[in-house]
């Protein structure tokens, strides 16, 4: 077997760690119902570790910058990320609890989720070491699990250093003008979009997410994704078949992916075909970081599609 090409440049995300307090059960509980669980685990996450332990499995160079809390889950935070290749020197410790995540998955894979921040709300700007990071990247992932302060300086930094700025806008929220300018690749999922378009349907809500960044992926789960880009048409991209277990952080392995695809040169459809592979080995595995296949895996994967449409 050839070895894998090297990323034109390394990947910096900046963004959340949290540890991630999973139950499954049969069916979720409605609100004032208490359900037996079938099962519990603790498993790293949030959206910025789960980024960038997705890319550094498929084979991308990264760097994470944040912060965990100075309690027994920051240790194993840190722990997760540096056995995953992931260079943790940005990755602060503050004083108080780590971020955690309380995620309940159902008998179909779905799942509802609670985030505490903890030490994530102290990234509210950049040190200059944090910056020369992602001057020296080729791309900077960015979610909203950070404050938004903390979001914006690193767009700021990274358009400063002509670097390719990728934002997956979740939690959704209303974003600043400036932040998305400086965006150049939006990937939202199809709720995301509807909140930030006003439109429901996600060819229309990509056509008018152009109107403020250059390109968008609208992630539409097993519907697969749809690519636009400014002054051409989009381009559809079916998902694989998968028998989902949980789709906890699916999203995040597909930008990992992604990430790690176009850094190495690749057109956009076999970058969100290879992103789409490793998207659905994600939700045939229970948890977050845990479910994040090797790069070996995604290629089989992606190859077994192309034989088999």
């Amino acid at each position: 077997m050839t070895a894998p090409p090297a990323p034109q440049a390394g990947i910096a995300v900046l963004g959340s760690a949290n540890m991630d307090l999973v139950a499954y059960v049969r069916a979720a509980p409605a609100r004032g119902e208490t359900v037996t669980g079938e099962s519990f685990r603790t498993v790293a996450g949030g959206k910025g570790a789960n980024q960038a332990i997705a890319a550094a499995r498929a084979g991308g160079a990264v760097a994470m910058i944040g912060a965990v809390g100075d309690d027994g889950f920051g240790r194993q935070l840190r722990a997760a990320l540096d056995e995953a290749g992931v260079a943790t020197a940005r990755l602060r410790t503050a004083r108080g609890p780590s971020g955690i995540a309380q995620i309940v998955v159902d008998g179909e894979g779905h799942n509802a989720i609670v985030v505490v921040p903890g030490a994530n709300g102290t990234v509210t700007g950049l040190t200059s070491q944090d910056e020369a990071v992602i001057g020296a990247a080729g791309a900077l992932l960015l979610q909203l699990e950070l404050p938004l302060a903390g979001v914006l300086a690193g767009a700021r930094a990274a358009r400063a250093h002509g670097v390719r700025t990728v934002l997956t806008p979740a939690p959704a929220q209303p974003l600043p003008d400036e932040l998305l300018s400086l965006i150049d690749l939006l990937v939202p999922n199809e709720h995301e979009a509807a909140a930030l378009s006003g439109e429901r349907d996600p060819h229309a809500a990509a056509r008018a997410l152009l109107d403020a960044v250059p390109e968008v992926v609208v992630t539409m789960g097993a519907a697969g994704c749809l690519y636009a880009v400014r002054g051409r048409e989009p381009l559809a991209v079916p998902a694989l078949a998968a028998d989902a277990v949980d789709t906890t952080a699916a999203g995040d392995t597909f930008v990992g992916a992604l990430a790690v695809a176009l850094g190495e040169g690749r057109a956009p459809a076999d970058a969100l075909g290879w992103a789409t592979a490793a998207s659905a080995l994600s939700v045939e595995r229970p948890g977050a970081s845990s479910s994040m296949p090797a790069r070996a895996q995604i290629d089989a994967r992606a190859a077994a599609a192309r034989r088999d449409p």
